[in-house]
């Protein structure tokens, strides 16, 4: 929604907005549309909201609007030749969340958290048939926070997005533009996230750990098992030391507590369990037992 924000800030004009059908939402799970959908609505936007963007009646209705130039962010459908060569300019470009070629594919936010990078940023493209590989025509990049998750990177880098597909969009129209092709040695992979990558295996490091904590937080949160039920971990610290006991031993001292891991030690600082909310590890243990020497997982 940034993106669509500062576009309609201008100074060019929208034309038309494409988003995905109104979906169930919230504890009600009543229909209400995307929040893309409904900045569109408010603003008075033409609207389509395909449930395939490359049926014939969505060509046609593209069609009519006459686009000079088409913008993705987040789309999450697949876009057939017809609709990318659409615009009069030819192409479609898209604010991918990685700095390119790294990271191409459905989850860059997490893998780049997963695999420790200290760096990541916004790409913006052309939109091609192979995913994310197309030209590039700039870049934006930022560091990513030593305790940051998911959540709060994915927002930094939806307002990096913007400005960087206003600037994009301002080349172009400007004829100013300059595309750099992606290099092949460099190219990477952030396919989508599985069930199974949100259970913590114990005997891994603490740091990768507390890195799948962090790319899994705040939903859908990595998870262990206690006394039978899952328990979420969604935020925690890594602390080294020497380890004399099993993986996924619990280590109490007083209100402290910390698990034993395959190398140094996990101190959860946020957890919840399963119906409940989410709170902080002080709170949790005031009303929940998590005895020394107990096994997580």
């Amino acid at each position: 929604m940034p993106t669509l924000a500062r576009l309609l800030a201008g100074p060019h004009r929208v034309v038309a907005v494409v988003s995905q059908p109104d979906r169930p939402r919230g504890r009600g799970r009543r229909q209400e549309p995307s929040p893309v959908s409904a900045l569109a609505e408010r603003e008075g936007i033409a609207l389509v909201r395909p449930e395939r963007v490359g049926d014939a009646e969505v060509e046609a209705a593209l069609r009519a609007h006459a686009p000079d130039l088409g913008v993705v962010v987040a789309f999450g459908q697949f876009l057939p030749k017809r609709i990318r060569e659409l615009p009069r300019l030819g192409y479609l470009v898209n604010g991918h969340a990685s700095l390119l070629p790294r990271w191409r594919g459905a989850a860059p936010i997490a893998r780049a958290i997963l695999a420790g990078d200290a760096h990541t940023g916004i790409s913006v493209m052309r939109v091609e048939r192979e995913m994310d590989a197309g030209p590039v025509a700039l870049r934006a990049e930022l560091e990513v926070g030593t305790e940051e998750d998911a959540g709060s990177l994915a927002a930094r880098l939806a307002a990096l997005c913007a400005d960087a597909v206003a600037r994009a969009v301002d080349a172009i129209a400007a004829g100013k533009v300059s595309w750099t092709p992606q290099d092949g040695p460099g190219v990477s992979f952030a396919p989508k996230l599985e069930p199974a990558e949100q259970h913590l295996d114990w005997s891994e490091p603490a740091p990768a750990l507390v890195r799948r904590v962090r790319a899994f937080a705040p939903s859908p949160g990595a998870w262990t098992e206690h006394a039978g039920e899952r328990l979420r971990i969604l935020a925690a610290r890594a602390e080294a030391g020497r380890v004399d006991a099993a993986p996924g031993t619990v280590c109490r001292a007083g209100a402290s507590l910390r698990v034993a891991t395959g190398d140094g030690w996990l101190v959860p600082l946020r957890v919840q369990r399963a119906g409940a909310r989410a709170l902080d590890l002080d709170a949790f243990l005031r009303g929940r037992d998590l005895p020394d020497g107990a096994t997580l997982g």
